[in-house]
């Protein structure tokens, strides 16, 4: 999985993680932002809440990653989304301060 999984924050908290992984999914198969195929969409809960999205190539990741900005449009409002590579491996860190 190393290369081919964003960590996307920046959409809206109170909606609901099925509905934010179905806006995300839309929003990331789109090849004008750079997408395509969606291998796995994870929405972790939190404050603020954030989604890894797992592609089925790594270029497809690479692409998204260099498309500088990302907007996700629900209803009228528009959400800039904060788009970074995950890393595969958590560091313990990461794990204690979740």
């Amino acid at each position: 999985m190393a290369g081919r999984t964003v960590r996307v924050q920046g959409f809206p908290a109170e909606l609901p993680p099925d509905r934010a992984a179905d806006k995300l999914t839309i929003h990331f198969l789109r090849s004008r932002n750079g997408g395509g195929d969606i291998a796995d969409v994870r929405v972790l809960p939190g404050s603020p809440p954030c989604a890894l999205i797992t592609f089925e190539a790594p270029e497809v990741a690479q692409r998204i990653l260099k498309v500088k900005n990302h907007v996700l449009a629900i209803g009228r409002t528009r959400y800039p989304l904060e788009v970074t590579l995950h890393s595969a491996e958590l560091s313990p860190d990461e794990v204690l301060r979740g």
